[in-house]
């Protein structure tokens, strides 16, 4: 009974019972003190409810646009290599995303999902009901994506009871005709016909009052951007009101009050203001005073760095990237910073926009061919870092070094090697020209189903005494030649005149 009465009271008590940190009350100092740091609190701000104003923010300031575009622009502006058996499917796959517009399409979803905190790429199908799952893509019905943000759409209380990553989310999503101005058969899409994404990723009861989206990446940084707007507008207004005159007048009041000394005053302003230059001089009463005000702006620009960096820590996004800003300071060239960043991109990209794509490249292939995409179907991104001319020098002596000492060494065959030369063009420039002609023509001749063309290297081999087939050394003497008893006739008569024909090989 007394435990019992006394976890009750530890349960009353709450904070009171439990609390730890340091506290000294006498100077003001911890948990609990009357200091204006205790006062502090966190309350919620729903910025993500508040369409208008975000969508004003994104229109207005250049700081808010940045912010969404910058990282939406990157994870879609070098596309992807596809690794595909057939190059002309590639090929095709590669057409239909540029016809269709696909890279465009996905950037706008994500830049809605970061200014608003969701939004869908749905897949255009032609003749397709888009209120029911997704079947077998026809040959030719692809017909690009339509993207639409979680203020367009309202996600059904029914959710995908079905194993997977889908699993716990919406099974449809209702079209606000009047929102969207589409007029959908039906009112309502698949959720397997949607590639959805999210903002900021929010705890779970966060998530349930933002009706299962994420929220805006403009939400916690909002109050630095406004500040930052707010000392850029005062730097500026600091620039009209750097250089002021003041001017002391004897009786200004009363001059004022009598409408003849007023207007001869005032013209006497006139004047003073229109001689007033260097060449000119300012004209006074020995009684009236006339004195300038300079301001200066030391420490302003620091000021509004600090404001900038607390933006460019906020959003992710360093300042040579947001600010096109060059880095200032010994040896600086902010190389590291973009690196990061773009590593950070990376992973964004492999976590928000890998499975959605390989959708979307799944549909496009059945659209494509006819058929399913085989399991060797795959995609990288290409990377963002853009190499110099030093740097793609170094980079294709190294690689295309490996593969000839590959060659060489006989570890691959030379349809390969030419295959891993073609696939370097992208990033050196180099072996563009290098065509599934020459590659087939490779393997033809290495298969030996044809005879070796006149040039190339197997003519300057046969060129060499010894040479065998594919470059290699073969017998000196031939095997007809190193019988016991034909050796000598054979060198002797070889040296001079006609060697004789190698008598027939008699059965054993």
């Amino acid at each position: 009974m007394k435990v019992n009465k006394k976890l009750s009271r530890i349960k009353r008590g709450g904070s009171k019972q439990f609390a730890d940190g340091f506290q000294n009350p006498l100077l003001r100092m911890g948990l609990g003190t009357s200091t204006t740091i205790n006062a502090n609190r966190y309350i919620p701000e729903f910025k993500s409810f508040q369409r208008n104003e975000l969508e004003w923010a994104y229109q207005g300031s250049w700081m808010c646009g940045l912010a969404v575009d910058v990282v939406a622009d990157d994870m879609t502006r070098e596309g992807v290599e596809l690794q595909c058996d057939d190059p002309e499917v590639a090929s095709a796959i590669d057409i239909a995303l540029d016809e269709f517009r696909v890279w465009d399409s996905l950037c706008d979803a994500l830049k809605w999902a970061r200014l608003y905190g969701g939004s869908l790429a749905v897949l255009l199908i032609d003749g397709d009901d888009m209120g029911t799952p997704l079947g077998p893509i026809k040959q030719g019905a692809f017909r690009g994506l339509l993207v639409l943000d979680c203020w367009q759409v309202n996600p059904s209380t029914e959710v995908v009871q079905e194993l997977g990553p889908n699993f716990g989310k919406p099974m449809y999503y209702q079209v606000f005709a009047e929102q969207s101005n589409i007029d959908i058969p039906g009112g309502k899409i698949h959720y397997s016909r949607c590639i959805r994404f999210e903002g900021r990723r929010l705890p779970f009861y966060l998530r349930q009052a933002y009706r299962g989206w994420g929220a805006s990446v403009l939400e916690p940084l909002f109050n630095r951007i406004e500040m930052f707007d707010m000392a850029t507008e005062g730097a500026a207004q600091l620039v009209n009101k750097c250089y002021l005159r003041y001017y002391k007048v004897k009786g200004l009041r009363s001059i004022l009050t009598n409408d003849v000394a007023k207007k001869g005053f005032m013209t006497q302003m006139e004047h003073t203001r229109l001689f007033q230059s260097i060449e000119g001089m300012t004209l006074g009463d020995i009684e009236d005073d006339f004195q300038t005000m300079t301001y200066t702006f030391t420490g302003l620009p620091e000021v509004l760095l600090q404001f900038a960096q607390q933006i460019s820590g906020a959003t992710g996004i360093p300042l040579v990237r947001l600010f096109g800003q060059s880095p200032v300071g010994f040896n600086s060239t902010g190389e590291s910073d973009i690196r990061l960043y773009y590593d950070n991109t990376k992973q964004q990209q492999e976590k928000m926009l890998r499975p959605g794509l390989k959708k979307v490249l799944n549909v496009i292939y059945m659209s494509v061919t006819g058929h399913a995409p085989d399991k060797d179907f795959n995609f990288d991104f290409r990377p963002l870092w853009q190499m110099t001319n030093e740097q793609k020098g170094a980079f294709a002596t190294a690689m295309v070094g490996a593969i000839v000492q590959a060659l060489q060494s006989e570890s691959i065959s030379l349809p390969i090697a030419m295959k891993e030369l073609k696939k370097l063009s992208p990033t050196i420039g180099l072996f563009s020209s290098i065509t599934e002609e020459d590659i087939d023509e490779a393997e033809k001749q290495e298969n030996e189903l044809m005879p070796p063309g006149a040039g190339g290297l197997n003519a300057a081999a046969e060129q060499i005494p010894g040479a065998g087939q594919n470059g290699g050394l073969g017998p000196l003497v031939s095997q007809a030649a190193q019988g016991s008893g034909q050796t000598d006739r054979t060198d002797r008569s070889g040296v001079g005149g006609e060697r004789p024909e190698p008598a027939p090989a008699q059965s054993v």
